[in-house]
């Protein structure tokens, strides 16, 4: 996780490494935009009182540089957060104030007792959480949360575990000053990257996910692989450098990303909260990277910030929760002009959204299943096209004066 303009983000990716930026929309002004342009992955987010939209152990680090977050304030809440979605032996990362605070008090302005007590509770909280502090080095301090729990000093009374009931209930939850068990990851230890993208993942090889076992899961993956397959056929830009933001509104286990995985873009993996299976923590777990959201609500982030678009059956699961015509405006929306969509569904639905989107101003084609012409799911592949106020008048006149000659021409004919 990262903040600010997302310059990490940017370096880490150079270098191969996926980072997901946040920052509010009030303090930090248009940084997550700046982020997007650059084609890092970013929203806008903050830590506050809700719950991250992450499921537990999903990050390998998180990384806060000037975030002024008041790590230390409200019972350790904060810290108690990050230590839920970091995986063990993830890093945690600040940099900034409190760190190294005898240099730089008078530069921030702040006294030494207050900046002192604040470092000195952080790393109260941190040993609380199991972390074992790896360095701290001019501005900038490294914890590691510990692999071996039984290093683990007692939890205080005061402070309790955490429910494990469900603990990918994470939407619209309220933020607990409780402690997430430090568990490695269920069902064994995670490859590598880029391994770790083709390999079962824990959740699936432990049974984890409900109706998933590891025949289904590579069945699931074989499928999506030829599901790209042909979209390239249809779209043979998919192998190159024109999409670089790329988003998957209803994603499951990661099958569309993973087969359209490529350096040269990244995928931002939503798994509605409507959806039957909870599964953001397999696609983690891929190496991949996603967020929950309702699509009955506004996407975080600002307008034409998308360069592609994909939607697998979203319009099947919201058929009875809100309306269609105000999903795809928000795609509208967070579509860049010249941005490309691809709706898979059954026809009866394709239809009615190939309507909508011809108001809309999108070009469409309609592509049978790829396996069979006589299967009711059907591709709608669309083109957002770049118009404006003007252009759109002037498209108006000219259909006018066509149609007045036309007329004329009748007219004199008789």
């Amino acid at each position: 996780m990262l903040v600010q303009v997302a310059s990490l983000g940017a370096y880490l990716d150079s270098r191969g490494v996926m980072a997901m930026s946040f920052a509010p929309r009030d303090s930090h002004e248009a940084q997550v935009q700046f982020a997007l342009e650059r084609g890092v992955p970013a929203f806008i987010g903050v830590l506050g009182s809700v719950k991250l939209p992450f499921p537990p152990r999903s990050f390998d680090m998180a990384h806060c540089s000037r975030c002024l977050i008041q790590w230390s304030g409200n019972g350790g809440m904060y810290m108690m957060e990050v230590d839920r979605v970091l995986g063990p032996g993830g890093y945690w990362v600040l940099s900034g104030p409190p760190i190294n605070w005898k240099a730089n008090h008078r530069k921030w302005q702040r006294t030494e007792e207050d900046l002192g007590g604040e470092q000195k509770r952080i790393e109260e909280y941190a040993q609380m959480l199991c972390w074992e502090k790896v360095t701290e080095m001019a501005e900038i301090g490294v914890w590691r949360k510990r692999t071996d729990t039984a290093a683990c000093p007692a939890m205080p009374p005061a402070v309790q575990a955490c429910d494990p009931a469900n603990p990918d209930d994470v939407w619209y939850k309220n933020m607990e000053t409780c402690i997430t068990p430090s568990t490695t990851a269920a069902g064994g230890e995670l490859q590598s990257f880029p391994e770790r993208l083709k390999a079962i993942p824990p959740r699936i090889s432990s049974g984890a996910v409900q109706g998933f076992i590891v025949e289904s899961y590579e069945e699931e993956n074989r499928r999506w692989e030829r599901h790209v397959k042909a979209y390239r056929k249809v779209n043979y830009k998919l192998d190159t450098k024109r999409y670089r933001n790329i988003m998957d509104m209803n994603a499951g286990v990661g099958g569309f990303a993973a087969a359209i995985f490529s350096p040269m873009s990244w995928v931002m993996n939503v798994v509605p909260t409507a959806a039957e299976l909870s599964t953001l923590g397999v696609i983690y777990e891929r190496g991949l990277i996603g967020i929950y959201h309702d699509w009955c609500e506004a996407f975080s982030t600002y307008p034409r910030t998308y360069d592609l678009i994909h939607a697998n059956g979203v319009f099947n699961i919201y058929r009875d929760k809100c309306k269609m015509e105000d999903i795809m405006l928000e795609m509208d929306r967070i579509l860049r002009p010249e941005g490309t969509v691809i709706l898979r569904d059954d026809i009866n639905v394709l239809l009615r959204v190939d309507k909508v989107a011809t108001g809309m101003r999108w070009k469409t084609m309609m592509a049978n299943h790829e396996d069979s012409p006589h299967i009711r799911e059907k591709v709608l592949y669309a083109i957002k096209p770049y118009w404006t106020a003007d252009s759109d008048k002037s498209s108006q006149d000219q259909e006018k004066k066509a149609t007045s000659s036309k007329g004329k021409g009748s007219d004199s004919e008789v």
